[in-house]
């Protein structure tokens, strides 16, 4: 279902197809970037109640779920510029070794593995570690 601009991620994937569009699109980011500014029309967003399945009564709040829609380019453009951003930070040694939420290259499996690490090189020094117990979701 597409939001404010009525534009959808196949709309997206047909025009990206285009080198010239493209060019265009990396313009419009950079541009956003370099001035600071996020127009207007990226900022909109269209709101879409839907009914939650299996609901006895839908004669109360609790039995809907509101889905908040916003502007296809505006999603890409934010996209983009967060994993450049991600990217740079990574590059410039700004990100913490020990973040793994919302880091590209760093998963669940990377986050059991470091501290897997962690505990067996405190045996390695003598330490009394028998149970670890952590959640991952």
């Amino acid at each position: 279902m597409p939001g404010p601009d009525h534009v959808t991620w196949t709309h997206i994937k047909c025009l990206c197809t285009n080198d010239d569009i493209v060019k265009l699109f990396i313009w419009i980011a950079n541009s956003c970037v370099t001035t600071g500014f996020w127009p207007d029309c990226f900022k909109t967003s269209k709101t879409v109640i839907i009914p939650k399945p299996g609901k006895t009564a839908y004669n109360i709040p609790k039995a809907f779920r509101p889905i908040v829609l916003l502007n296809t380019l505006g999603k890409l453009f934010e996209k983009a510029i967060a994993n450049r951003l991600q990217w740079e930070a990574a590059c410039f040694g700004l990100l913490h070794p020990c973040q793994f939420g919302g880091v590209r290259q760093n998963s669940t499996k990377d986050a059991g593995s470091y501290l897997t690490h962690l505990v067996r090189a405190g045996w390695d020094k003598g330490y009394k570690t028998s149970v670890v117990v952590f959640d991952l979701a």
